[in-house]
């Protein structure tokens, strides 16, 4: 089956028309307050560190102070990470499930499934590691031409390793394939044939989302720098987490329209869960 991008991005906008109002409360405790409160704390964190590389030049010393920074609030970003993940799971669930569950029933099966998706997402980022060390050993070796050849060979290879497991989510969550290393396989082959056209997709998406996100940005900042420092940062961490949450809800409805596309999900059976 050919990937059809029209057809999802329309499965994808009437998955959120129908399930707007539970989306709304999911991304609102799961993807919008927790990444408030995090750009919240790094904003007044960060406030801090430029106050206190601009009185210090010395480029040690900054990059002391980043990593003491990320080194004191590591288990934010942990607990911002479990708390997303179970939302994303969920949400997942909610939006596919033709028994009409809860929110807390697909909250609950996104805490149940959170562990082998995380799994599964440490194997992928460890082999996009090893991917990455190769150039490094070799401009280290001396060969600096041959370095950035072969770097440029593995961004290529890394974004295919990523959109062939971009299905992991939706396999996990709709499948309930509890088992990281099948999930990995079973993206592997429904991508298969369809990699460059849902790359493109993807890729449009976020440009999409990268270039509203910077205006809206933009805007807000030099409207917020009136009231201040203070109210730019609370400013800057609202928009921050709004943004957040409109791209995470986005991009699950996407995944859960390309996973029903490649999947050969019947007519009845896409009908029954928008309408």
């Amino acid at each position: 089956m050919k990937f059809d991008m029209s057809k999802a991005w329309e499965d994808a906008t009437r998955l959120i028309s129908a399930n707007r109002d539970v989306m709304l409360v999911v991304a609102g405790v799961f993807f919008f307050l927790p990444y408030f409160a995090f750009a919240l704390l790094m904003g007044n964190r960060m406030v801090e560190v430029e106050a206190s590389m601009a009185s210090n030049a010395d480029p040690e010393a900054a990059m002391q102070a980043m990593t003491a920074l990320y080194g004191s609030i590591w288990w934010v970003m942990v607990l911002v990470t479990i708390v997303q993940g179970i939302g994303m799971l969920g949400l997942l669930a909610l939006l596919t499930d033709r028994r009409r569950p809860t929110v807390g029933e697909a909250l609950a099966i996104g805490a149940k499934l959170f562990v082998p998706y995380l799994i599964a997402q440490l194997l992928v980022g460890f082999a996009m590691g090893l991917l990455m060390i190769v150039p490094i050993a070799i401009g280290a070796a001396g060969s600096v031409a041959a370095a950035v050849i072969v770097g440029l060979a593995l961004v290529v290879l890394a974004v295919y390793v990523f959109v062939k497991f971009v299905m992991v989510a939706p396999v996990i969550a709709i499948e309930r394939v509890s088992n990281p290393i099948a999930a990995l396989r079973r993206s592997w082959r429904l991508t298969k044939g369809n990699s460059l056209r849902i790359f493109l997709f993807l890729m449009l998406l976020v440009l999409a989302i990268a270039v509203v996100g910077s205006v809206i940005g933009l805007v807000v900042g030099l409207i917020l720098a009136i009231g201040g420092p203070e109210v730019a940062t609370i400013g800057q961490a609202i928009v921050s987490g709004l943004m957040n949450s409109v791209w995470v809800t986005l991009l699950l409805a996407v995944l859960a329209a390309i996973h029903r596309q490649l999947t050969g999900g019947s007519p009845e059976a896409v009908s029954e869960t928008f309408d």
